[in-house]
């Protein structure tokens, strides 16, 4: 049984800044913390990044997994699906970019349901589960926010 959780916050910056952001996977190690590399192995029709391999840091070890990202009609919404992983069966999300205060701010809602291989107890599976999405959306945060100062 998979765990899932969502969480919010507030960017200051355009919805469209914090998409270009979080669709620029390549740039994931250098302002994702727990982000160790990227390899983007096959871009969808649009040229943006469809199967995206990652290797990160995950409970004191590194773990591998290969997501794919789709794109739907809202072009402010990714959705990823784990196609593969070492530590999880499951590891699917979705950001969500919401114009606030006419547009010069964004919310973003993070959704991730995670399962992973080895049993845990429900409080670490929650712990390590609200640290990931707390640790993406300020990593996020402070990216795009430096971007747009910059």
């Amino acid at each position: 049984m998979s765990d899932h959780a969502t969480q919010r916050t507030i960017i200051d910056a355009s919805p469209e800044e914090c998409f270009r952001v979080a669709t620029d996977f390549a740039q994931y190690p250098q302002w994702a913390s727990d982000v160790k590399h990227v390899s983007i192995e096959r871009f969808d029709a649009d040229g943006r990044g469809g199967d995206v391999l990652y290797r990160a840091a995950a409970m004191g070890r590194s773990t591998t997994y290969l997501l794919r990202y789709y794109y739907g009609s809202n072009p402010l919404r990714i959705a990823w699906k784990l196609l593969e992983g070492d530590l999880t069966r499951k590891l699917d999300g979705e950001y969500e970019f919401l114009p606030v205060a006419d547009g010069q701010q964004t919310e973003v809602v993070y959704h991730l349901e995670a399962d992973l291989v080895m049993p845990l107890p429900g409080f670490v599976k929650r712990r390590a589960e609200s640290r990931i999405i707390r640790t993406a959306l300020e990593d996020l945060r402070k990216k795009v926010e430096a971007s747009v100062t910059s």
